[in-house]
Parts: structure tokens; sequence; C-alpha cells
């Protein structure tokens, strides 16, 4: 399986972008796709999840702003980001659970205010 982000980069504070992450590989849908982010000097953290069945759950950070969502016939996922602050910087990565767990390479998203 591979992953592969696209979408990020430099946005000013209130402004949008949406990620994509194209999955390589069968069975797409049956996986959890999630959404991942890494500001410098902190761990990686939780941004958005999607099931196979299409039930979401989002960080309190994010909620109400960011929108995952998955088309399983083109084997991606996306997420959706609104209203961005400055604290949403950071390298967002996508991550696949099947038996074992895959990243994307990451892709940078930045907000200046």
């Amino acid at each position: 399986v591979q992953l592969v982000e696209s979408g990020g980069g430099l946005v000013q504070a209130g402004g949008s972008l949406r990620l994509s992450c194209a999955a390589s590989g069968s069975s797409f849908s049956i996986y959890t796709m999630g959404w991942y982010r890494q500001a410098p000097g902190k761990q990686r953290e939780l941004a958005a999840i999607i099931t196979s069945v299409g039930s979401t759950i989002y960080a309190d950070s994010v909620k109400g702003r960011f929108t995952i969502s998955r088309d399983n016939a083109k084997n991606k996922v996306y997420l959706q980001m609104k209203s961005l602050k400055r604290e949403d910087t950071a390298v967002y990565y996508c991550k696949l659970v099947a038996g074992r767990v895959y990243w994307g390479q990451g892709t940078q998203v930045t907000v200046s205010s």
C-alpha cells in the first residue's frame, strides 16, 4: 500500500485548502482512513478519521472547520479545511490501517496571518 498526499500550500488565515490522499492497492473501501498533523516541535496528532462505512471523528480543534470524506471508486480520501488558523500550520499525513499502519509522506500546510 502506498499513500500520496497532495494539496498543501501557503494560505492566509481564514482561507481554505483541500488535501487529497491517493491510495494504491485493492480493497480501499474496507479500511479506516485518517488525517493526522504534526506541527514543528510537537507530536503528531489526529485531525480526522473516516471509517469504511463513512462514520467520522474529528479532533476538537478542527471540529466545524474541517470535513473528511472519501471516494472509494477513486481510492481517495480528502480533507476540506476552512477558516484556517495559524495554529493549523503543520505537515499533514494520511494514514491507513490494514493489519498494519501505513503513512503517506506528508504535505505541508502553512497558514499566515
